[in-house]
């Protein structure tokens, strides 16, 4: 296949050229099973972690409604009582807490979050409110607030 180009111009000359064919398109799938695997590794690993976060959201969900119950409680020391036992209920076996009165349930709210020291007048207000009228106290709100947050639950032993 020889062609003539003696005597031709510049511009025949390029004319007689044929364009180069276009490449093959580039295959998105994995050229070798390391990318494969890797691929399938990072896709276990996404669905794990979207468990684990949603298993976590779920064992957390009471915390979130005593939450929401506290501040419907504002500063009302009864109604605060009231909502950390049955926080305390809902992350403890009952025969655990259900018993719990007096020093014995202040010191259980101690023992359980390493974070939160009770004053002695927070532990008197959150004592008596129960059962006798008590001014409003921004110190019992603002220690049951952290003693939901942080209180410590052994998990699988309920």
């Amino acid at each position: 296949m020889s062609v003539d180009v003696e005597g031709k111009s510049l511009v025949e000359l390029l004319d007689m050229l044929v364009p180069a064919p276009p490449p093959e398109p580039i295959p998105m799938t994995p050229q070798t099973w390391g990318w494969l695997g890797l691929a399938v590794i990072l896709f276990l690993a996404i669905f794990i972690e979207i468990y684990l976060f949603q298993r976590h959201r779920q064992a957390n969900a009471y915390r979130r409604a005593a939450l929401t119950d506290l501040q419907v409680a504002g500063d009302d020391p009864a109604k605060i009582a009231e909502v950390l036992r049955r926080t305390a209920l809902a992350a403890y076996p009952r025969a655990q807490v259900a018993g719990l009165h007096g020093e014995d349930w202040i010191k259980f709210l101690q023992q359980t979050s390493d974070k939160v020291s009770i004053s002695q007048s927070a532990s008197r207000l959150l004592l008596e409110a129960p059962y006798r009228i008590c001014p409003p106290s921004g110190e019992v709100s603002h220690m049951a607030r952290a003693w939901i947050k942080t209180h410590k639950v052994k998990r699988g032993r309920r």
